[in-house]
């Protein structure tokens, strides 16, 4: 990508990443036919297919023009679905893990393999293990697969250490079909946790407390498939506000929810842009250099985590000096390196990075390192002098749809090329 255009006009977002791939694995809580909408034409909803499949699931997806990178998938699961999760599967996306709740529920059993995902810090299933047994299921692990059955689920109050956002969603998913009443506290309040716990609740579910630190949920007998449509994705949505500010541009973005972004957005006009909340979504104007901001990352409705890459970068070309302190994974810093490679200006002191403002970043190649951390570095591309190459860009594509066509519609330099082999 070549820098120095600002970013201008209108961008739509699709469904959430975070959200779509557990409606997926909520499909399998009902035998049928569930329509899922607004799901993002991403790898890793490609990836929860193929699980899907392998448990004996059709799973068939239909991309809808004009969508921003959207479409519509439709599980139509079996009355028995496999109960064993593919290793060569879960290892590439952690949110394969999403089947376990699902499965011990509908079948009374579950061979599913400890997951991957993104190298960004620590992301134990401790709580998802703890808060299954509390429901009555027996777990063990064995040759890399975490086994656990349960002829019968019973209600129970489960206390989680700290408001895990896949074992709320596990836990929720397990519950729906336990006998009597079960109680979270302390669990995640993600927007994608209410978008789930929407979802079951269509499908025939009793959840109430969804979106706050306490949900409750009274176990029913069985569930119906569903079609629902899925919640817009605020991570995207966040990376396009944040290009705006970065190029000092002027970008509407489409579907975006504000109240959903309430922190970020702020962050953004503490940086000096003009954020409007409208009915067709948020616009994002931006005429100046940013200020700097501090940025603390925390779970919902805190600062989002998936966010901090693309805090740093802007940090790293506005006006004076900002600390950015990462309270969720340890291992977000990780991309650091790449950055300064650009010419930013960063310290790392444990959990804490110190930016000092630069007028404009240099071009060099660089690595993405996960999905944020790429996104961030294409960003940081362009407000570089000359042109930035970002390598292994296929981890941009486990979470942003047509990322480089709508940075084209945006007025954006880029393109996308095959490196020789």
């Amino acid at each position: 990508m070549t820098g120095g255009a600002a970013l201008s006009g209108r961008v739509r977002v699709t469904g959430a990443k975070n959200s779509a791939l557990k409606l997926m694995a909520a499909a399998l809580l009902a035998t049928g036919r569930t329509t899922i909408e607004e799901v993002p034409d991403i790898l890793d909803v490609a990836i929860m297919s193929e699980v899907l499949r392998r448990l004996g699931c059709g799973v068939e997806y239909e991309r809808r023009p004009g969508s921003g990178g959207g479409g519509v998938v439709v599980v139509d699961v079996p009355e028995r679905p496999s109960t064993e999760t593919d290793y060569d599967l879960v290892r590439r996306m952690r949110a394969s893990i999403s089947v376990l709740g699902p499965l011990v529920a509908r079948c009374g059993s579950a061979r599913v393999a400890l997951p991957g995902g993104d190298a960004i810090g620590s992301r134990g299933l401790d709580m998802h293990i703890s808060g299954l047994e509390r429901l009555g299921a027996k777990i063990e692990s064995e040759h890399g697969f975490l086994v656990a059955t349960a002829p019968r689920l019973v209600g129970t109050s489960i206390w989680l250490d700290f408001p895990s956002v896949g074992a709320t969603e596990n836990l929720v998913m397990a519950a729906v079909l336990a006998e009597g009443t079960t109680v979270i506290d302390n669990a995640a309040r993600e927007p994608e946790i209410a978008d789930l716990c929407a979802m079951l609740a269509v499908m025939g579910a009793k959840i109430d407390g969804a979106g706050t630190s306490t949900i409750t949920v009274e176990g029913v007998t069985d569930l119906s498939p569903a079609t629902y449509a899925t919640v817009p994705d605020r991570i995207v949505a966040g990376t396009w506000a944040i290009g705006a500010v970065m190029t000092r541009g002027d970008v509407v973005i489409e579907r975006a929810i504000g109240e959903h972004m309430t922190v970020a957005l702020n962050k953004l006009t503490d940086a000096g842009a003009s954020v409007e909340t409208r009915a067709d979504g948020v616009r994002v104007t931006m005429r100046e250099r940013p200020r700097c901001v501090d940025v603390v990352t925390l779970p919902y409705p805190g600062f989002p985590t998936d966010l901090q890459p693309m805090a740093v970068a802007l940090a790293a070309v506005s006006t004076g000096t900002a600390l950015i302190t990462e309270n969720v994974f340890e291992g977000r810093f990780m991309f650091v390196n790449e950055l300064v490679r650009l010419g930013a200006s960063v310290r790392i002191d444990g959990h804490h990075a110190v930016v000092r403002g630069r007028e404009r970043l240099s071009s060099a190649p660089v690595v993405a390192t996960d999905i944020r951390a790429g996104a961030g570095l294409v960003l940081a591309g362009l407000v570089s002098d000359g042109a930035t190459e970002v390598q292994d860009v296929h981890h941009v594509d486990r979470g942003y749809p047509d990322f480089v066509e709508q940075l084209r519609g945006l007025g954006a330099q880029v393109e996308r090329t095959r490196r020789p082999d």
